[in-house]
């Protein structure tokens, strides 16, 4: 029986006609995971195997009661900075070793009603500060196309987790690029949605006002159904937003006709110097598949998205700065055992990688007094301007395409020690991110792990709200050249 092609609605229909049992699924997942995540690295923790075959006996129970749903028995991995009760949750920091999470995030209360099945959790650079899962606390995770590359960060985990066949779909968050990029060198999707679409209650904060949680999938249709069941508004998180039910039909249920009709933009600031050429021969073949599907394209211009990498690195320290100030050895978990307050301190925040420090540093900096006016102030008017920018071009276009990223993967340790070159990796998606607007990773065409074709991805963005186009643009898309 071959599982390596499984989709959620293959799964449903597999588990419905009883051409396998979740019971069968689950000891899948879990051979896999023991077979080929040694040399991976993407969990840090895997469920209780007798807890997990007692879920899945449940969900074999829902098939004889004739009671299954789209969701039910889904094997999902979810990034360490999720929290699940009674889960350990770490962050990727030796500062959390020992967290064990009181309560469930939002998202993952949502998805135990449905009745998903939690496999584990998956490694992310420390706070998810990074774009290649090289900052873990605790191990290095491998790209499944070439394990001496790296599988973009911060959501590595989550994207290798998919990409290996080790969970059918995955959970990550996105601050500035860290489910698309992961995304685009695994080969998979990964969708960040409109800030405040879905609740970020239980995620552990890096940056609150760009940070969002999203699935990565296999395929848009995926992303699509593990989005609408995940939106929506929280009470528990001010920032989420009401969205209704015609709101997720129209996520579910795309009108091809009219997806066609939309217009899409090519930024000519994103198509320069800095991609690299099999990046550039890739997208442009992405162009040309729209091209033939009918889409029109037009050229427009985001002059100041030059400065959405600047402006990026000085809100989101700032926010870090703020958010990991809670982290102080002694709320949460403790490692020592000094008497002396200021010597407890002292240990524990050495628990912090250098990543991490180097950003809760930079962000204190950009906060200080004398400072805030000349940086911090600085870049949230770039950042008004960035959002205004995009606002007026999307009333030219229903779409902005580009690359995800200006490179396929990189080697490991290849740029460890240049944090510069790193930070460009998120150059491309860092700008919905400030705006707070949809965008979604999508490969270019079908890659073989077998050849050490390493992937490329192609992002798509449109205004708030707006999910139904990416996914139904996406969704096309898949349907003619990824199958």
């Amino acid at each position: 029986m071959d599982l390596k092609n499984l989709t959620i609605k293959k799964l449903y229909d597999g588990l419905k006609n009883k051409t396998f049992s979740a019971l069968e699924i689950i000891n899948y997942y879990l051979k896999q995971i023991e077979v080929k995540d040694k040399e991976i690295g993407a969990y840090l923790f895997i469920q209780n195997k007798e807890e997990l075959l007692n879920q899945a006996k449940l969900i074999d129970e829902k098939i004889k009661n004739n009671t299954l749903e789209i969701l039910n028995g889904l094997p999902l991995a979810v990034k360490d900075n999720i929290l699940i009760e009674n889960w350990p949750t770490t962050a990727a920091s030796k500062i959390l070793e020992n967290y064990i999470a009181s309560y469930d995030a939002t998202v993952i209360q949502k998805l135990k009603q449905k009745n998903v099945i939690f496999l584990g959790k998956t490694n992310l650079d420390e706070f998810a500060m990074g774009s290649s899962t090289e900052n873990s606390a605790f191990k290095i995770t491998k790209n499944p196309y070439d394990l001496e590359r790296v599988p973009g960060g911060s959501s590595g985990g989550s994207a290798a987790a998919v990409a290996a066949d080790l969970a059918l779909a995955a959970l990550g968050s996105d601050t500035g690029g860290s489910i698309r990029q992961p995304a685009s060198l695994c080969g998979i999707v990964g969708l960040k949605p409109t800030y405040g679409a879905i609740s970020r209650f239980g995620l552990i904060a890096m940056a609150s006002s760009l940070d969002q949680i999203g699935p990565l999938t296999k395929t848009v249709e995926d992303a699509a159904i593990i989005f609408s069941e995940i939106y929506g508004q929280d009470k528990f998180d001010s920032t989420s937003y009401p969205l209704n039910e015609k709101f997720k039909f129209e996520i579910l249920n795309p009108n091809f006709e009219e997806i066609k009709k939309l217009k899409i933009g090519l930024p000519k600031e994103y198509f320069v110097s800095g991609l690299d050429s099999k990046t550039e021969k890739e997208i442009s073949q992405a162009i040309e598949n729209f091209k033939k599907l009918g889409f029109e394209f037009k050229e427009i211009s985001l002059p100041h998205t030059k400065y959405a990498l600047s402006c990026y690195y000085i809100i989101m320290p700032a926010e870090v700065s703020s958010n990991l100030a809670r982290f102080d050895g002694i709320r949460y978990s403790r490692h020592f055992n000094e008497k002396n307050i200021l010597d407890l301190y002292l240990q524990n925040k050495s628990l912090f990688g250098q990543e991490t420090k180097r950003r809760i540093i930079l962000g204190t900096f950009v906060l200080s007094s004398g400072y805030y006016d000349a940086y911090y102030n600085k870049a949230q008017k770039i950042r008004n301007i960035i959002k205004q920018e995009l606002e007026e071009v999307f009333q030219k276009v229903d779409l902005i395409l580009s690359p995800t990223s200006p490179t396929v993967a990189f080697k490991i340790g290849e740029k460890s020690n240049d944090p510069l070159q790193m930070y460009l990796s998120d150059i491309f998606t860092i700008p919905a991110n400030l705006a707070g607007i949809p965008a979604i990773s999508i490969p270019t065409r079908k890659y073989q792990k077998t050849s050490k074709d390493l992937p490329v991805g192609f992002q798509l963005m449109t205004n708030h709200f707006n999910e139904k186009n990416i996914l139904g643009a996406g969704l096309l898309y898949e349907q003619e050249y990824l199958n």
